[in-house]
């Protein structure tokens, strides 16, 4: 969320930032709301300190002998009185101030950062570098081809289990998955990062405080009779585990590696990878979160995307890193880099990670702060995907391809599912 007080005192700043996003906004009655509450919320501080002030001098005159039924203390009384009335209605009212501001300034996106290249689409965003060395040759399989051969998955009956976009893994495909879970989550643990695994339905105040409520609510799966909902990244429940928390600053950086099924209904996409694991409404990922001293969370963006890349690396699978421009970052994000990873079969780059540094925006939504001395200050977060599981298993398929219709694996993942390739069966 953005931070008020550039509402109230430098709008500009605000729609000069957005602008950069290709957002037009005007904050004229945003910020006469913002400015009414810091009045009101000044006007209330004062009469509070009055009233203190009052009750002291009532204490005092009855400490020195002041008859406590007397008309000087009763006198002092009904200013007091009078006072806690007026109080009480400013609270009300800067409540009903403060509710209009949070409602709207949770429709906002984050400011890009000064780093993030300006532009309006994905043909704006800017290849970083490159690594591994793409397949090109003719007459390569599609990874969902390739599945269906090697029986590796089932949609057919998928879809009468639940409905379209979704797979049940079989037989070697459920045995790879396992395995690239836990490939992922031994490789970022002896890295550093604590091993989370959360809960899957997360409530609204998680949602928000993350950044996908109210903007991406239609994109949610939303149980029906609870406040509860099927979480669309690990990401939601890890911002959460510290809400409302003041995380001591030499506790800082906090690492999570979080494995979790994510469930996303993909509105807008119909039409658009209808088969195989690149889009499915369930998928299954591993992801990287930071809470970040708001000192080091540039330092943290690139240690994240570093340790994305050493998944890629470690399963030689070639890939390229892009910073993505103003109009293609995500809502919560300041600056973002997506890894790409090279299908040959489709003969063209998907994205498989977007590793992205969201500064203060969901700390302050979801109130997390950091202590340094008598200082409390918002930390920085960061997320990264390391990685989305189902696309990993779709580039490995594509990449592994033998002559002779079987599937090398590369050496990292053999101890992991036990065997060095996949087979017809």
């Amino acid at each position: 969320m953005l931070d008020q007080r550039l509402v109230r005192d430098n709008p500009d700043q605000i729609a000069s930032e957005l602008g950069r996003r290709g957002k037009a906004v005007d904050l004229t009655r945003l910020q006469v709301i913002a400015q009414q509450q810091r009045k009101l919320e000044e006007e209330r501080s004062g009469l509070q300190a009055e009233g203190n002030r009052i009750g002291k001098e009532v204490g005092k005159k009855i400490k020195g002998g002041a008859d406590p039924k007397g008309d000087e203390v009763a006198e002092l009384r009904l200013q007091g009185n009078a006072i806690k009335q007026k109080v009480a209605v400013l609270e009300e009212e800067e409540k009903h101030l403060s509710s209009q501001l949070k409602e709207q300034l949770l429709t906002y996106p984050n400011l890009p950062s000064p780093d993030c290249p300006d532009g309006r689409t994905e043909s704006d965003n800017i290849e970083l570098r490159r690594w591994g060395t793409p397949r090109n040759e003719e007459g390569l399989e599609e990874h969902w081809q390739i599945a269906e051969r090697l029986n590796l998955f089932d949609t057919e009956r998928s879809v009468r289990i639940a409905q379209s976009r979704f797979v049940t893994l079989m037989g070697q495909g459920a045995r790879l998955e396992r395995g690239l879970v836990n490939f992922m989550l031994d490789l970022h643990t002896s890295k550093g990062y604590r091993e989370v695994l959360p809960p899957v339905l997360v409530n609204s105040a998680s949602l928000t405080g993350s950044g996908q409520l109210p903007k991406f609510a239609e994109d949610c799966f939303r149980c029906s009779d609870d406040d509860l909902w099927l979480t669309p990244t690990a990401e939601v429940p890890v911002t959460s585990l510290h809400r409302d928390e003041i995380i001591p600053a030499d506790q800082l950086p906090l690492r999570y590696a979080a494995y979790s099924p994510c469930f996303r209904r993909e509105a807008g996409s119909y039409g658009r990878d209808t088969r195989g694991l690149i889009r499915l409404h369930q998928f299954n990922k591993v992801e990287l979160y930071w809470f970040a001293h708001p000192d080091h969370s540039e330092e943290a963006h690139q240690q994240i995307t570093a340790d994305a890349e050493a998944v890629l690396q470690a399963l030689e699978l070639p890939y390229r890193v892009l910073d993505l421009c103003t109009g293609d970052i995500g809502f919560s994000a300041r600056r973002t880099f997506d890894l790409e990873v090279w299908l040959p079969g489709a003969g063209a780059y998907r994205e498989i990670s977007s590793c992205s540094v969201c500064g203060d925006f969901q700390a302050r939504r979801s109130s997390i702060r950091t202590k340094e001395g008598k200082s409390t200050k918002l930390v920085h977060t960061l997320n990264g995907s390391g990685l989305a599981v189902g696309r990993t298993m779709a580039a490995l398929l594509e990449n592994g391809q033998q002559a002779d219709g079987s599937i090398r694996l590369p050496d990292a993942l053999v101890p992991y599912v036990g065997r060095d390739r996949l087979q017809p069966e």
